[in-house]
């Protein structure tokens, strides 16, 4: 597969008509799928509403066993992450002879900012100055960005007077605004301060490249003690391989006290979505903060400059890179990030809005996916056809699956007419989905437990306050709808009609400081 296909953002990137012309249809297709379904339950719940009925109690039964399907590996992970966050991981490092030579590995963490406050930049580098892991093979690039101003350059040279001399090396960067080729963004920012990192120290300093590991995490993104003790290992576990990627799990806890509960309830429900996604590792790519050997990143030229959804398309990048012989492995080892949070109430469902927006976004990457495959002749055909399936159908899922259950679901009764109304199937309609439904909120009482022993501890906290925080799942059914299906239905349709995103930072925004993870 040519380089060149490996930066494609956009369906005008492709110089060749026809290609272009195969591309922006695939863009397209999502859009299309999604909206063909709305389309067409509101056409046969009016032309053919028996057919509709039956359809939804199928879809409703289906939906039941992936809920209950789902919870079990919800429950798996769990217990998986609280293993992994009681063990000693720099013991097992020193006592493991697989392990051997762990001290030579380097860890390059590089967090890109915007406009974070300095609060915020200051407790993420204070969690990497309280890891386990020796200082003085860890590397910290604090990136900037020329576009946020001399604000950003002040809290950057804080940083570094406080931070220097505390690891290894420190280093500030400031990424130029208007570079050509690129988008303001993540995956500018990062790729920026990564090859400064190899042109001032990895390479002056002779590092091998197969001895760094590369944490790319969000300006808020505070990591527990032992993270790079256990990432250590699984890289040397898997001989330093080149052609794997490794993922945390990203839970909510920064500032979750002070979020309301439908922000709670949203990002939380992104973590279990990520817990459950670790227990199939096969349909996992990465994700926000999440780590990378060097050696991969140097080789694929970084991270990709033009596009919003830089985290998941590294993956694929190295997946076509590596004509399909890459892959992400699970660390059942959580990182601690913000809540979408602003000082007025309807201001935080407008951020909560558009970030599921702009992970919405990540459906950029179809298109980019299956013409990908048709262009690498290497990869195997049932791998190809194995993630262009989980792609579209993943992102169907996220723009209809709600509505159908929620709201597309009742249609018959009301579209139906009165010789339908009149049928048993008719009447028998609504308490088939009720029970299907009332079953299925089993996943839901997981989700009401396991959240209550994610959260981190406050000491002024009663009892009622960890109680709200089980009943706040009552809102699931409005979150995953007005949250979850709506933005993700926005952002598919932005790409079917070339409206294409730029990239949104969610603020960061901290009321108290006081928790302890």
């Amino acid at each position: 597969m040519p380089d060149y296909y490996l930066n494609i953002s956009r369906a005008s990137d492709l110089a060749d008509k026809k290609e272009r012309t195969i591309y922006r249809f695939l863009e397209i297709l999502p859009g299309f799928l999604a909206w063909a379904t709305v389309i067409l339950a509101v056409f046969f719940s009016w032309a053919r509403p028996v057919w509709a009925a039956f359809f939804i109690i199928i879809f409703d039964s289906y939906w039941l066993f992936k809920v209950v399907f789902l919870s079990l590996h919800l429950r798996s992970s769990f217990w998986k992450m609280k293993k992994n966050l009681s063990a000693d991981w720099l013991n097992i490092l020193k006592k493991d002879p697989k392990t051997a030579g762990w001290e030579n590995i380097y860890h390059l963490v590089i967090f890109p900012t915007y406009k974070e406050s300095e609060t915020v930049v200051d407790l993420s580098l204070e969690a990497v100055k309280n890891s386990n892991y020796p200082k003085d093979k860890i590397i910290v690039v604090l990136g900037l960005e020329e576009r946020a101003g001399q604000a950003a350059q002040k809290i950057g040279e804080k940083m570094r007077e406080k931070y220097d001399g505390v690891f290894y090396q420190f280093l500030l960067t400031r990424h130029p605004a208007n570079l050509e080729g690129e988008i303001a963004g993540k995956g500018s920012n990062e790729t920026w301060a990564a090859q400064e990192a190899k042109k001032r120290i990895v390479d002056p300093f002779r590092i091998p490249y197969e001895n760094i590991l590369v944490s790319s995490f969000d300006a808020d993104t505070q990591i527990f003690p032992d993270y790079f003790g256990i990432l250590t290992y699984r890289y040397l576990k898997n001989a330093k391989t080149e052609r794997v990627s490794y993922q945390p799990i990203p839970i909510y806890n920064n500032n979750i006290w002070d979020a309301p509960n439908f922000s709670r309830v949203v990002a939380t429900s992104g973590t279990f979505w990520q817990m459950m996604q670790q227990e199939r590792p096969e349909r996992l790519s990465s994700f926000s903060s999440h780590a990378i050997p060097f050696i991969s990143l140097v080789k694929m030229d970084f991270w990709q400059t033009n596009i919003v959804s830089e985290d998941s398309r590294i993956f694929w990048r190295a997946l076509f890179f590596y004509d399909g012989n890459f892959s992400v492995e699970p660390l059942h080892y959580p990182v601690s990030m913000d809540a979408p949070l602003a000082d007025k109430f309807y201001q935080t469902a407008v951020n909560v809005y558009k970030q599921q927006r702009r992970w919405g976004w990540g459906v950029e990457n179809a298109p980019y996916i299956i013409f990908g495959f048709f262009k690498n002749k290497k990869i195997p055909f049932l791998t190809k056809l194995y993630f262009s399936f989980n792609q579209l159908e993943g992102f169907w899922s996220w723009s209809t699956n709600a509505l159908i259950i929620y709201f597309l679901g009742w249609l018959p009764l009301f579209l139906g007419g009165l010789k339908f109304n009149q049928t048993i199937l008719a009447k028998s309609l609504p308490q088939i989905t009720k029970i299907l439904m009332t079953l299925a909120l089993v996943g839901a009482l997981s989700s009401a437990i396991y959240s209550t022993r994610l959260l981190p501890e406050k000491k002024d906290k009663s009892i009622w306050q960890y109680f709200s925080v089980f009943l706040q799942w009552i809102l699931l059914p409005l979150t995953i709808m007005i949250f979850g299906a709506i933005p993700g239905l926005e952002a598919q349709t932005r790409l079917m009609l070339g409206r294409y995103m730029g990239f949104w930072v969610t603020p960061k925004i901290r009321k108290n400081e006081n928790y302890s993870k």
